[in-house]
């Protein structure tokens, strides 16, 4: 059987990943693809490395208001949406009132409290109910409740990366729960295509910098899925920094062991999270101790690794992914599989990663 999708959204990169990997998907075609700005155009004008791969007759449709949705994307199994925060709230609503399963891949409907997206978007949620039927799109932590599900939402990069480091020791509570710290080295894609002061890659090259250092917003994801394990509140030092490279997000966190554990018992715990989940390396010893984005890049794989410093009993925690791809479209896919009754890694298991 095939799916037909629509990717609503679809020249920045998040829709250029997801174009990439549904290219070689065997049972998805992608049948819509919408944007303003490249409106009656071929794929090819916003992803030149897609010439050829696309036919020239799938153009990019324009879609400016929710309530056309239905009349410009038609009958598809499920609607990726690839728009910005705010923007894809209120098409949400109208793709499930059609009755398209949908993955989002803005933050607008990633966090369960209400209250939360007045504490970190800005805005009160019109759609409370939503979010309590939208499943957070980890799938290596939710993915019984991704089957089947109507609405995802796809987490965040940073999150990702993050979640998959810290959550097996946080929930086995081996490390202290009020004293965990995240920093994050991201890539420059993660600013999206269009160029500002700051995210443009040319002023990030050759040198590191914080920023959002104060409160990073997916410092709540992270929070929320370690209330999920944990059944209690925590909140979490998280600092991003932008870094001088294209792709990837490594994240390092530490805590402070709460038991006297050798590192054997911490490989144990992560391995009882992630063992069997097809996208996730457990990275240890030789040749390369701990995850490296270059050994992702490109492909929808995760590694996690850790040092235990006995030293002064501190757990240091690390996962490396690529930003595009795990923390966003490959991730974004690996749902729609599971959404669709499909093996979740169908289209994904051939994009091994490119090094160097």
């Amino acid at each position: 059987m095939t799916y037909e999708v629509a990717i609503v959204g679809a020249s920045g990169y998040t829709g250029g990943e997801l174009l990439r990997v549904l290219a070689v998907h065997p049972d998805v075609n992608v049948k819509v693809v919408t944007s303003r700005e490249y409106a009656n155009k071929p794929v090819y004008y916003a992803h030149p490395h897609l010439r050829g791969i696309y036919p020239a007759s799938l153009k990019f449709k324009r879609l400016d208001d929710p309530d056309q949705l239905s009349d410009v994307v038609g009958d598809v199994d499920l609607v990726f949406l690839a728009l910005p925060h705010k923007v894809s709230l209120h098409y949400v609503p109208k793709a499930l009132e059609v009755g398209y399963k949908v993955v989002d891949l803005s933050a607008d409907y990633r966090l369960k409290r209400v209250e939360d997206y007045k504490t970190w978007y800005g805005y009160e949620h019109p759609y409370p109910d939503l979010l309590e039927k939208a499943v957070y799109g980890l799938p290596e932590l939710y993915g019984d409740k991704i089957r089947g599900a109507q609405l995802v939402a796809n987490p965040g990069c940073n999150a990702t990366s993050s979640i998959l480091a810290v959550l097996p020791p946080a929930a086995e509570r081996i490390i202290d729960l009020d004293r965990i710290v995240v920093d994050v080295k991201v890539g420059s894609s993660e600013a999206g295509a269009k160029p500002y002061r700051g995210g443009h890659h040319p002023e990030r090259e050759g040198t590191a910098r914080p920023y959002d250092a104060e409160g990073h917003r997916h410092v709540a994801e992270l929070e929320q899925v370690i209330r999920d394990y944990t059944g209690r509140d925590v909140k979490v030092g998280f600092t991003p920094h932008a870094v001088s490279m294209i792709r990837g997000s490594l994240a390092s966190a530490y805590s402070w062991l709460t038991k006297d554990l050798a590192p054997l018992d911490v490989q144990r715990i992560y391995a009882k999270y992630y063992a069997g989940k097809k996208f996730v390396k457990i990275v240890r010893g030789a040749p390369m101790p701990y995850p490296d984005v270059k050994n992702v890049y490109g492909s929808n794989y995760a590694e996690v690794g850790f040092a235990l410093d006995k030293r002064v009993g501190r757990l240091a925690m690390f996962a490396a992914i690529d930003n595009l791809m795990k923390g966003a479209a490959g991730t974004a896919v690996q749902n729609m599989n599971l959404m669709l009754g499909m093996d979740e890694d169908e289209g994904l298991k051939n994009l091994v990663p490119v090094r160097p």
